[in-house]
């Protein structure tokens, strides 16, 4: 599971006595609440359902996957389903093939998402090599699914332009200056993510 609110306070907590812009935007934005997702299979499934298309539409497309396939559109069932079927439920060829991919990964037992490496860069890698799934759904599923308090989505735009108010720069931050800039929050660069998507969404910073 994500971070806890105890746990996902103290971490924003500890940012804000070391960098004062955080403190600031503290005083503005208030607390975030947890973004917290059941880890496993269908939770990457669902990432991949959701890549490049709306809430609603995402949501419209997995009820019909799961009235189609079962709760959770079990691995197994996945993996056998025909394209044309896939299809009919709203998904593109592309997400056909990396949600075949994910599934036949986890039925051949290659993903355990149980027994992801404790080193965040080696799950990222793990991760990785499911079709479909890039560097930040990988980071977005171990933070909000397993909670690892230090994943930090560098590349994500929201980031890079919350990061760029809360330190009062003159310009978004490219990935890489956004990764340097957040070294001395470590370990608490998952929560300095949740604090700035919550800063980004507010806009009052």
């Amino acid at each position: 599971m994500g971070l806890s609110q105890p746990d996902l306070n103290a971490g924003i907590d500890a940012l804000a006595a070391i960098e004062p812009g955080f403190a600031r935007a503290l005083g503005h934005a208030g607390y975030p609440e947890p973004r917290i997702r059941a880890p496993g299979y269908t939770t990457l499934l669902r990432t991949i359902v959701g890549q490049q298309v709306s809430v609603a539409a995402a949501n419209s497309i997995w009820n019909k996957l799961e009235a189609g396939f079962g709760e959770g559109c079990p691995a197994e069932v996945m993996a056998a389903a025909e394209f044309d079927a896939l299809r009919a439920c709203g998904l593109s060829g592309q997400k056909q093939g990396y949600a075949k991919s994910l599934a036949q990964l986890v039925v051949d037992g290659d993903l355990a998402f149980d027994a992801l490496p404790a080193d965040d860069e080696e799950a990222i890698a793990l991760l990785t090599k499911v079709k479909g799934i890039g560097r930040w759904s990988a980071e977005i599923y171990l933070l909000f699914a397993e909670g690892r308090p230090d994943v930090w989505p560098a590349g994500d735009l929201a980031v890079q332009e919350a990061v760029g108010r809360i330190l009062q720069l003159d310009a978004r931050p490219s990935e890489k200056a956004t990764r340097d800039l957040a070294e001395p929050w470590r370990p608490h660069r998952g929560a300095a993510a949740i604090f700035s998507w919550h800063c980004y969404n507010m806009a009052v910073i």
